[in-house]
């Protein structure tokens, strides 16, 4: 695999995700399209969206809902897509969003593994390739980064780092789609700053590779440490994406993050 190949199924994957072709994200100006379910889009998207955008540079992507589609198109009329998902932009879009109960909600930055850099970092601590049955009772808070209870069987293979035989790191691998396995990664708080999480994230970017797959890496966007562990482990940043969800939706997000 190459990084122009790698490269090309990630365009192939966000153009499943937007029902459109993957050249429409390197043309120059906006594609808006109709928003709907697909058995082979990204396994955690709620398809059909409202209103998500994707751009991997060169413009943006938008799908939408039909009731959306001209305050969309209002927005992204002149929408440099460097500043779009940013504020002032972001309050604008807003605007045009609250007559139909929307709120932008979440934004966030995606990273590919750069084969000229990529390798395999060293850890303070010994690692393990984990598989599915060794990692089953940890579906805990603590790994809810590395691992998702609430779509277990997407979770394929996991490293794991040990201090004197307690797990103090763990990396897991989802595999969102067909194509791609998203990364996640947890290391307990004591342990931070040790190297372990680069560590973990580089030796698993290489496994799924082996594998086939092509490793992806999301961090929200004012996610520094996250995009940081990203760029230190060999992987670039390829696309960037926000997404609006009701304002009920909003609102409990919300109140789940203030709560103790």
């Amino acid at each position: 695999m190459t990084n122009n190949e790698i490269h090309k199924i990630a365009l192939s994957q966000s153009a499943i995700d937007c029902h459109c072709e993957p050249k429409d994200f390197l043309k120059n100006s906006p594609v808006v399209t109709l928003s709907r379910a697909s058995c082979k889009s990204r396994k955690y998207l709620p398809l059909p969206l409202e209103c998500d955008m994707v751009s991997y540079g060169s413009n943006i992507v938008a799908q939408v809902s039909p009731r959306t589609r001209e305050a969309v198109e209002t927005f992204l009329k002149g929408a440099d897509p460097a500043h779009a998902f940013e504020t002032p932009e972001i309050y604008r879009l807003n605007q045009l969003l609250e007559p139909f109960g929307l709120k932008v909600c979440f934004m966030a930055e995606y990273f590919l593994p750069d084969l000229d850099k990529l390798k395999a970092l060293s850890c303070p601590y010994p690692m393990e390739v984990l598989t599915p049955e060794d990692f089953s009772a940890l579906y805990t808070k603590e790994w809810s980064n590395a691992l998702c209870a609430d779509r277990k069987s997407l979770d394929k293979i996991a490293i794991g780092a040990y201090d004197q035989g307690r797990l103090v790191g763990l990396a897991g691998a989802s595999a969102d789609c067909e194509t791609m396995y998203q990364i996640g990664v947890d290391v307990l708080p004591d342990y931070r700053r040790q190297g372990i999480a680069s560590a973990l994230t580089s030796h698993l970017a290489l496994e799924i590779l082996k594998l086939g797959k092509v490793p992806f890496y999301c961090a929200a966007w004012c996610n520094v440490k996250s995009a940081g562990n990203a760029v230190k482990c060999g992987f670039t940043p390829a696309w960037a994406e926000l997404t609006a969800r009701d304002e009920e939706f909003v609102e409990k997000l919300m109140k789940d993050v203030s709560l103790p």
